[in-house]
């Protein structure tokens, strides 16, 4: 018997609840499935939000040759094997019922899930097929592809966001199951599944089976036995990342160790947490203290290099270390300032003399003529108290001292 979040699955876009920034009437994905776009994309957001529905239902568009594999457990031969593998048959059901097995007459389509798993190497196996088009490539990720995939691949492959489900969408989506179950009891699933329809739809599931009556009551005392495998896919990983955040922020080391041994215990990537730090000693630290990016970078690289179980020690040294330096958000707020003027002005002119000039024509007519290393006695005169951004914004101040 299938899992009920298998046999509610979507198996097209009307179906399909949330993400209306893609597949709404005109949005960037629905046009691409509904044109029948032949491209390779990653779908990159939380747990349980729909990337493997929306990669089937993208494929059975495509009529396409269609395999799944994560890259928790493939490799290369799993890769090569597909791209190998002749277009006879029919490709596996995707959606669990009779009937709908694919011919394999289209493309072929290569759904990776966590594809952020796959080191350098294997990446880089994959580039050559990518590009040829011999291989269409769907990767799902939760972490950023930005870190987590190369370049060369990432240039490759168009980008989609997708986004934590609201309480609403959750509701849409249980109300599908056909499973009894009164308001409270909906909107208490809404709220603890905190985005991810997987868990919900198990946590309903399990309770049914248990109690054989899904009520608040039933489902608190189902909740009780999973909390812990829960929270490590749910709220696990975005509640704690937040709480050790803020921890560090109010230079509470104590805090910050605690939740920092949250993650580690419950199997968050090392990287990830690492990546954070590096943000976060730029961000809420900056100019009061120097060091701080030079040591969370360092931090980044030995965990990198080292891995569990060691890289938590080099973790926690970093952990102390931010949470007890001076903290500044005064360089982060300048930026957001100046960013906003961008914004909001769009490509001011560049004052003339302070452009380059690689031509004498350009020189000639004024490119370049700022005299900002000008001699003066045995030295030079560094800087220039003339002010240097265009003309429309000439006096104001982002960095304030």
């Amino acid at each position: 018997m299938q899992p009920l979040a298998a046999s509610i699955r979507p198996k097209n876009l009307d179906e399909f609840v949330g993400q209306e920034h893609l597949v709404a009437s005109g949005a960037p994905l629905r046009v691409a499935i509904e044109e029948k776009h032949l491209f390779s994309f990653i779908l990159w957001g939380p747990p349980g939000v729909g990337k493997t529905t929306l990669a089937r239902i993208y494929a059975k568009t495509l009529n396409a040759d269609y395999h799944e594999l994560s890259a928790v457990s493939a490799g290369k031969e799993d890769i090569r094997k597909i791209i190998e593998e002749k277009n006879e048959g029919s490709s596996p059901d995707l959606f669990g019922l009779p009937g709908e097995a694919l011919a394999k007459s289209g493309p072929k389509v290569l759904f990776l899930d966590e594809i952020h798993r796959f080191n350098k190497a294997q990446q880089d196996f994959l580039l050559p097929y990518v590009e040829s088009g011999v291989l269409t490539l769907i990767g799902a990720t939760t972490e950023n592809p930005s870190f987590e995939v190369i370049p060369a691949l990432l240039s490759r492959l168009r980008v989609f966001t997708l986004k934590q489900l609201t309480p609403e969408e959750l509701i849409r989506i249980i109300d599908r199951t056909g499973i009894e179950m009164d308001g409270e009891a909906k909107e208490w699933v809404s709220t603890i599944a905190n985005g991810d329809a997987r868990q919900a739809l198990a946590l309903i599931e399990n309770t049914q089976k248990l109690y054989n009556t899904v009520s608040v009551a039933t489902l608190s005392k189902s909740l009780q036995d999973t909390h812990l495998r829960f929270d490590k896919n749910g709220e696990e990983h975005y509640n704690t990342i937040s709480a050790f955040i803020k921890s560090m922020r109010a230079s509470q080391p104590d805090a910050a160790l605690y939740y920092l041994a949250r993650m580690v215990e419950g199997g968050e990537d090392p990287k990830f947490i690492a990546r954070r730090m590096v943000i976060f000693a730029s961000e809420d630290i900056g100019i009061e203290d120097a060091n701080a990016l030079g040591l969370a970078n360092a931090v980044f690289r030995a965990v990198e290099t080292i891995g569990y179980p060691e890289a938590g020690i080099n973790l926690a040294h970093g952990v102390v270390y931010l949470s007890n330096a001076p903290k500044s958000k005064a360089a982060y707020h300048a930026y957001l300032d100046a960013m906003e003027d961008v914004k909001k002005h769009g490509n001011l002119s560049i004052p003339l003399h302070i452009r380059n000039a690689p031509t004498k024509l350009m020189k000639d007519i004024g490119y370049g003529k700022a005299r900002l290393n000008d001699k003066v006695g045995q030295g030079y005169e560094k800087y220039t108290k003339e002010d240097l951004l265009p003309e429309k914004l000439k006096g104001i101040k982002y960095w304030k001292e």
